[in-house]
């Protein structure tokens, strides 16, 4: 699962079908490929939308106050 995770995040261009075929392997169903992938976009969404309108970070992410 994380190295899908970690596929989708960063070459989202590569996936390809053996990927999924890998998850089912692992145990995963449809559905359950279907949220992680869903949470991977998410976020990757998330964080473009904030880079894109220059959204500070609150400072208690970094662990400084």
């Amino acid at each position: 699962m994380l190295r899908y995770a970690d596929k989708l995040t960063r070459t989202p261009g590569a996936m390809e079908p053996g990927d999924v075929e890998a998850l089912r392997g692992a145990g995963f169903s449809d559905a359950d490929i279907l949220h992680i992938a869903e949470v991977v976009a998410y976020y990757a969404y998330v964080n473009r939308i904030a880079d894109g309108l220059g959204v500070n970070l609150e400072p208690w992410i970094w662990g400084s106050d």
